[in-house]
């Protein structure tokens, strides 16, 4: 055969006619890989209209649930389609490599390599799946048995805390901390059992990577574990529940989240703060939603007037003041204290009760309120000696000085 023959010629087959073979296979590799992404677009965009066509139907029954399904669907495929395009990529194109490596006799060599590369793993890994079917069976079952014991013990908690079922000594408020605490205790129970059933559980290598990490997360979690502690002891000492007005240090506001870490109550300045549970233990909690469920909550306020003034009249005047104020109780009725005989007032405390603490900043502006107008209304003079002494040795102000009582919380 002449040079020129075995230019073209290699095994029998002519050299174009395997360089045509080996673009045809790359070819149809990617027309494989385009369809795939044709399907995804062409499957995706019909679920998005399906998804559009449930959001203009407002009217019909369980709509948010069906366009939960139609997005959750949407999730699904592009997971599914990525997924089958790096199957496709890893699977086919060492193939399409190997059989472009075999047509010629220089490169043969190197696609049966290649097949080794790859055979050997495969086999190694079937026969390792093989081997662990026993202990993944053992996991799969362990694994639903935790699941239904978990589900199971919420149910319970949910009976609990709906007053279904009572347990002597058990506040229904209980339940669900509770729960939480079981399921963690049982989850990590779950997983020393499971421990030496997963792969590679008894290597000394997975063992060194395990005590690593658990080394790192006990130096690096001393004030998260006492947070937590501090939340678990919170809500076993019933300091506060959510929605209650409560004072922690110096913020007052309402609980709206009662989590593991911390603790957040909104003030009446709508702000949010957020305090670490282990400061909240450390500090002094006053709950004022306590008072509501004993008959009211009391409130009370400091005013000062002249020894001139009948102790009676101020009595009256201080009760009427806080019968009109909204939100305050006519039952129990409100009383007076004289709390001090200063040098040239006397301290009166007016108390009353109240079932809207959340409400107080307005009550209290209110009860201020009608204290000046009752003092105006009855003749009574609301400056106290105290004042005049001040303004006497003083210049006259161009300011007017207020003509309101000492007002003290």
């Amino acid at each position: 055969m002449s040079l020129c023959g075995n230019l073209y010629m290699v095994n029998e087959t002519p050299l174009y006619l395997k360089i045509i073979e080996i673009a045809v296979t790359w070819i149809l590799l990617g027309v494989f890989l385009w369809g795939i992404s044709w399907l995804y677009q062409y499957i995706s965009r019909r679920l998005e209209e399906w998804r559009r066509n449930l959001r203009d139907q407002k009217d019909s029954p369980n709509i948010a649930l069906k366009v939960i399904t139609a997005t959750k669907a949407k999730i699904a495929l592009t997971i599914l389609y990525r997924l089958s395009i790096l199957i496709s990529l890893i699977i086919l194109i060492p193939a399409i490599l190997s059989f472009s490596l075999s047509l010629f006799p220089a490169t043969a060599h190197l696609s049966e390599r290649m097949i080794h590369w790859f055979r050997e793993p495969a086999i190694a890994i079937l026969h390792g799946f093989l081997d662990y079917l026993p202990n993944l069976g053992f996991l799969i079952v362990w694994c639903i048995f935790i699941f239904f014991l978990i589900r199971l013990l919420n149910v319970f908690s949910r009976w609990v805390d709906s007053g279904l079922i009572v347990l002597p000594g058990f506040h229904p408020e209980w339940a669900e901390p509770t729960s939480r605490i079981l399921s963690f205790l049982i989850i990590a129970f779950a997983l020393v059992v499971a421990f030496p059933y997963m792969p590679g559980g008894g290597s000394p290598a997975f063992q060194g990577v395990s005590i690593f990490i658990g080394v790192l997360v006990s130096i690096g979690s001393g004030s998260a574990i006492g947070n937590i502690i501090s939340g678990i002891i919170l809500t076993y000492t019933r300091a506060f529940r959510m929605g209650d007005r409560v004072r922690i240090g110096d913020h007052m506001g309402d609980v709206i989240e009662k989590s593991a870490f911390v603790t957040r109550i909104r003030t009446i300045k709508n702000e949010d703060i957020v305090i670490p549970n282990s400061t909240v233990m450390s500090s002094h909690i006053v709950n004022y939603m306590e008072g509501k469920h004993q008959g009211g909550l009391i409130l009370n306020t400091i005013v000062t007037m002249g020894y001139d003034i009948p102790w009676p009249k101020v009595h009256e005047v201080l009760i009427q003041a806080a019968l009109r104020t909204e939100g305050i109780l006519a039952q129990p009725a409100p009383f007076v204290f004289q709390t001090a005989l200063h040098d040239f007032n006397v301290a009166y405390q007016i108390n009353a009760y109240t079932h809207l603490p959340g409400q107080m900043a307005r009550i209290y502006s209110d009860l201020y309120r009608n204290i000046l107008d009752l003092c105006h209304q009855n003749g009574i003079d609301p400056k106290s000696p105290t004042f005049h002494v001040i303004q006497e040795n003083h210049s006259p102000s161009p300011y007017p000085f207020p003509s309101s009582p000492d007002i003290h919380r």
